[in-house]
């Protein structure tokens, strides 16, 4: 595939496509000359990126196999699907049905969260502001203007990628801490402000009757239909996992992932690094956004209450519990954190506390996650994308 070169052990350099225009002339970049041991360039640090994964050294017995094979076969969207689709028949009082809503409501917030925190390695300690800006623009809309609840989906996206770019624009220049500082701040910002501006957002009080929408005659309503309302919910969150899933193993995935690795390495690479942080977070931001038309739809009302700094940490906390750019462990990290509080209400106050301590041990034994991100690339550096110095020396192993 043109634009990217293969890397062993299953590390994939995406270049730019600016180094095949002016100055670079078809395969092999020009080095005005220079040997490549002697001066900096492009194709030393890509091969210096590769021989220090290839220190590392990785010990496959049959159990690692076995697990491989299992976290890489292609049938288990599937099967999570039919889980899904199962699961009112076999749990159908109201109560449950309801908690299984919040929890499909919920992957689809890890799934937005693990494009800038999994693919990127952007900590993003806001992002229930965008949550919070996609159920207000359609409550507002649908409430105060009298739209229909399915006509306010495109105020949704363009609000969520305006306020992805108002946030992102300035700010993704930072890095580690300082980003998640602004991220946090940003998130009080707009929790603050829906609390603030009584007359367009209701205050503390939120707004209420935001009505459900009738397709073909079937009644979306999550009070009169709740079954109907949840199989609604799981097939645009199927839908949302699986653009987040295809969006992670494209070309830009792989942007993001060599920026989460080392961003300087893949700015030498010819990547644009700003713009694609700012893809992430964007695409983060719609998809959170269209979370938050759900969690209107199903509350009936929205309030500063349901958009704190700790639903951005329980978001993260899934996030991190399944695997950070792992969709099936965000799946079962978000699935956990959702519904395992509400599974153990029969020990009362309790349950927080054995929930805690199972999380602490999470952390401890298995800090990777449930499901960590299992790479599936082919091995092999591609000679007609690399000058023959660099190639020889990833082959060989020996030093630039």
């Amino acid at each position: 595939m043109a634009g990217e070169e293969r890397a062993e052990g299953g590390h994939v350099m995406d270049s730019h496509p600016s180094m095949t225009g002016p100055g670079h002339s078809g395969s092999r970049p020009d080095t005005g000359g220079n040997d490549i041991a002697g001066a900096p360039s492009t194709w030393a640090a890509a091969a210096e990126v590769v021989q220090h994964k290839e220190r590392t050294p990785v010990l496959h017995t049959g159990g690692d196999r076995l697990l491989t094979r299992l976290f890489n076969h292609s049938q288990l969207g599937w099967a999570a699907l039919i889980v899904a689709l199962v699961a009112p028949l076999i749990a159908s009082s109201t109560y449950s049905v309801g908690v299984m809503t919040n929890a499909l409501i919920f992957v689809m917030l890890a799934a937005g969260l693990n494009i800038v925190v999994g693919y990127c390695g952007l900590l993003d300690l806001g992002y229930a502001a965008f949550y919070a800006i996609g159920a207000y623009t359609s409550g507002i809309l649908a409430t105060k203007l009298g739209w229909p609840i399915l006509a306010t989906i495109p105020a949704v996206i363009v609000a969520a990628v305006l306020a992805g770019i108002i946030i992102g624009g300035p700010t993704l220049r930072l890095r580690s801490d300082y980003l998640a500082i602004v991220t946090l701040g940003f998130g009080e910002i707009v929790r603050i402000s829906a609390n603030n501006l009584k007359p367009i957002t209701g205050g503390p009080s939120g707004i209420y009757g935001i009505p459900g929408f009738s397709i073909a005659g079937v009644e979306f309503n999550p009070i009169k239909n709740p079954h109907i309302f949840y199989y609604l919910v799981v097939v645009v969150v199927a839908l949302a996992v699986l653009a987040s899933s295809r969006l992670g193993r494209g070309r830009l995935g792989r942007a993001w992932r060599f920026v989460r690795e080392d961003e300087d390495a893949a700015e030498a690479m010819g990547i644009r690094t700003y713009q694609t942080k700012l893809a992430a977070y964007i695409a983060g931001a719609i998809i959170g956004g269209l979370a938050g038309v759900l969690w209107g739809i199903k509350q009936t009302a929205v309030s500063p209450t349901d958009f704190t700094f700790l639903y951005s940490a329980l978001i993260l906390m899934a996030v991190v519990l399944g695997g950070m750019g792992s969709v099936p462990g965000i799946v079962i990290g978000a699935v956990v954190i959702s519904a395992l509080p509400d599974l153990m209400t029969g020990i009362g106050a309790w349950r927080y506390f054995i929930f805690g301590v199972l999380m602490i041990a999470m952390m401890v034994f298995r800090p990777q996650g449930v499901w960590p991100y299992r790479a599936r690339e082919k091995r092999g550096v591609r000679r007609s994308m690399a000058p023959p110095a660099v190639a020889a020396t990833v082959e060989g192993g020996g030093q630039v």
